[in-house]
């Protein structure tokens, strides 16, 4: 093994320190791989499909059922959030201890056709499952409490999306504006950018998208954070382009993709979840004055539901 090599393999991080859970493993897979070189991505799918097997192997040894080198082991380690491979070979036998403790192996989700609706359900439900526990477990609890903290002491707040994700932005401002707080969610492309000139310090700017590459979402983010507005983007890609403008990156899980559930699809589970974080640690920051405007937004609406 050469120098560089041991010199990351022993490093145990800092002060502080506490690497991922083993739940949050299989997620951080899924959701780092897009952006990891292919040999990279052969020692990743390998530790996620095959925690077990893996745990049992040596450095050296997972370099060669990979055909990769120790230093590909040892950095795929890093970028999945362990500071060298030993802290990831524990994880990988937590994890595998996990799964062999009795839970129902995994359903294959992909939807065909000819597929009953019962079994539609069955799929889609699991998934759905699937997509919630992989956000929640790569999330990253402290980007999103600096996020909850802008917004709670925001003048106001713009949110940029389009498509799916352009949903999930009025989501977001829908809930904003029930507890009293000044948001506005643009789909529109040109109303977006002619609105991020306007914002400041104090204010907040948050992107949606998937992708992390949607000219239409990044260009008024850039905007926005050019002019001194705190700015958040949720995104499936946390090295993806619109990162560059974001002060904070709270990052959702990436489902498998299949002819009759498209990306638009799998990723709106996943930004809802942060979505809803974001408002109830904004509604509980904010409580003494959230409650009254929830109940008062609750009593002007009570006549249309009786």
């Amino acid at each position: 093994m050469t120098q560089d090599v041991k010199e990351i393999f022993g490093n145990r991080g800092g002060p502080g320190y506490a690497p991922p859970a083993p739940a949050a493993l299989t997620a951080k897979v899924r959701t780092l791989a897009p952006s990891m070189t292919r040999s990279m991505q052969r020692v990743a799918e390998a530790v996620a499909g095959d925690p077990a097997g893996c745990a049992a192997l040596t450095v050296t040894g997972l370099a060669e059922l990979t055909g990769t080198s120790e230093a590909t082991v040892v950095r795929t380690a890093r970028l999945l959030g362990y500071p060298g491979y030993r802290d990831l070979r524990l994880a990988l036998a937590g994890l595998a201890a996990q799964q062999q403790s009795g839970r129902a192996p995994a359903l294959t989700t992909d939807i065909a056709v000819d597929d009953p609706i019962a079994d539609v359900v069955a799929k889609l439900a699991y998934d759905e499952q699937q997509t919630l526990a992989d956000t929640a477990a790569g999330l990253d609890t402290v980007q999103l409490g600096a996020a909850v903290a802008a917004l709670v002491g925001a003048r106001r707040t713009d949110v940029y999306g389009v498509g799916a994700s352009g949903l999930v932005a009025q989501d977001l401002t829908q809930k904003l504006l029930r507890i009293g707080l000044m948001a506005h969610a643009h789909s529109d492309p040109h109303l977006a950018v002619t609105n991020a000139v306007q914002l400041r310090s104090g204010d907040v700017a948050i992107a949606i998208t998937h992708s992390g590459s949607t000219g239409d979402v990044i260009e008024p983010l850039r905007a926005a954070f050019e002019h001194g507005a705190t700015t958040i983007a949720i995104t499936g890609r946390p090295g993806g382009p619109v990162t560059q403008y974001a002060d904070h990156v709270l990052t959702t899980s990436i489902s498998r993709e299949s002819e009759l559930r498209p990306a638009a699809m799998s990723s709106r589970t996943s930004q809802l979840l942060v979505v809803d974080c974001l408002f109830i640690g904004v509604a509980q920051r904010t409580y003494e004055t959230a409650a009254p405007a929830l109940a008062a937004s609750y009593e002007a609406l009570a006549h249309r539901h009786r």
